[in-house]
């Protein structure tokens, strides 16, 4: 039987979004949290780097190149693997963590080399005017959802995301905003205490050349824990917004979404086209 799909609303889109994270919350969690204890491990080393390293010596610079690597790898591991998850939950299927990750097996350099394109032409997009940078990262809003989902190269991932996009950017606008503002407000609420804590260790001393060991390890292990609960929800909602804009332009319907997602997870994903 074929069941079809009928378009959301924004309201729709994120209930849905908070929905599906919230009934789902160990699995999308866990998605972000594996990759990213690889990275947190990396940064508590280069604490200790950083510890017997002048400030710009060779070693920090080559520690800093690594991270950035590094994070790439990592953010591009788990939005990809949590497209995945997304697309069988929305569905109403059963997944986990290690079966989310196998659906992007050895896709993930291709996917990061992907997210340093898009990251490229999108700050350069800022550079010149700010504006240009948020209308390219309206556009392409979609592309990994595409690269996962239709198996595309970085030139037709941001043609079809900007071809998707259209007419629906001013909602993709909405859910970067209240993505940012509730990965702000997060941020917030770790961020006090430590500093607060540095207020109290600094006063009645002589001025801080440099932030104490203690904040250097506080200050990562924050951003792992608001990366692992809000992160998700982002990518959650993008991957939603590229299934309902495909409902809209292409009257996109169950069985074929099942069947595109079955090939990708199988290694060879089915064509993208209705």
């Amino acid at each position: 039987m074929t069941t079809s799909l009928r378009p959301m609303s924004l309201g729709e889109l994120l209930d849905r979004s908070f929905f599906l994270y919230r009934k789902n919350f160990a699995l999308f969690v866990g998605i972000i949290a594996l990759p990213h204890l690889v990275l947190l491990a990396f940064q508590l080393i280069g604490v200790a780097v950083r510890q017997g390293a002048t400030a710009f010596s060779a070693t920090i610079l080559v520690w800093s190149l690594a991270s950035i690597v590094l994070y790439l790898g990592v953010v591009a591991a788990s939005q990809g693997a949590t497209v995945m998850a997304v697309s069988r939950v929305h569905l109403g299927n059963n997944t986990s963590v290690s079966e989310s990750f196998a659906g992007i097996k050895g896709r993930i350099l291709y996917l990061a080399l992907i997210m340093i394109g898009v990251g490229i032409g999108v700050g350069v997009g800022f550079i010149l005017l700010i504006v240009p940078g948020i209308i390219l990262a309206l556009m392409w809003a979609l592309t990994i959802p595409v690269a996962v989902l239709e198996d595309k190269g970085l030139r037709e991932s941001t043609s079809r995301s900007a071809e998707l996009t259209k007419g629906s950017r001013g909602r993709i606008f909405m859910i970067y905003f209240l993505f940012f503002v509730l990965m702000y407000i997060v941020y917030i609420l770790w961020e006090i205490p430590i500093f607060a804590a540095i207020g109290i260790f600094a006063r009645g001393q002589r001025p801080m050349t440099a932030l104490p060991v203690w904040t250097q390890i506080a200050f990562p292990v924050g951003s792992f824990l608001t990366e692992c609960l809000v992160g998700p929800l982002l990518t959650i909602a993008l991957s939603l917004v590229y299934y309902d804009q495909r409902v809209r332009k292409e009257a996109f319907d169950l069985q074929l979404m099942m069947s595109t997602l079955d090939g990708a997870q199988g290694g060879t994903t089915a064509p993208a086209t209705v």
